[in-house]
């Protein structure tokens, strides 16, 4: 064998181990890169399914709250005419209470997603609903609805947060 070839072959049996290390270390770490953006994909599609779910609630609980203030209303109305306590008029206003409730929890929890101006806004309509609620037995049908206008444009701006995620 020339010394040449002892050369050359020295030269593979070192550089070849070389350059495939090099190309696993490569392959490594590209790897990484890979599961690392696929856990990012997975947690952000976790996230905005959370949301999703979560604004579906709570749009429920609104119209939920809107029915059962309706109700209260139309218990005062019955009262007022009467002059005598309609039966489960109290159990109304409760059950429209706890919709109300509902919604300051599922506000409080999409807030925690979106940062302190989205959770003014959720905090105001949470108030908002309350004070509808504790004067419905107070009013009309016709003031009821005149009532929510104020209520109807913070849930839009809460209805439009959560179709603004849904579309990211």
């Amino acid at each position: 064998m020339s010394e040449a070839q002892s050369r050359l072959r020295a030269v593979v049996v070192v550089y070849v181990p070389l350059f495939i290390a090099g190309l696993s270390l490569a392959t490594s770490i590209y790897n990484g890169y890979l599961n690392n953006r696929f856990v990012e994909i997975i947690q952000r599609n976790f996230e905005r399914g959370e949301s999703l779910r979560t604004c579906k609630e709570i749009i429920e609980a609104y119209f939920q709250v809107k029915l059962r203030a309706g109700i209260v209303s139309a218990n005062g109305e019955r009262e007022r005419a009467t002059g005598a306590p309609v039966p489960g008029a109290e159990a109304a206003q409760i059950e429209a209470l706890n919709s109300v409730s509902k919604i300051g929890g599922l506000g409080t929890y999409l807030a925690n997603m979106e940062g302190e101006a989205a959770r003014a806004r959720y905090t105001n309509l949470t108030r908002e609903l309350e004070k509808i609620v504790k004067e419905a037995p107070q009013l009309a049908a016709s003031a009821l609805t005149e009532r929510f206008k104020p209520a109807d444009k913070l849930f839009d701006g809460m209805n439009a947060d959560c179709v603004r995620n849904a579309k990211q």
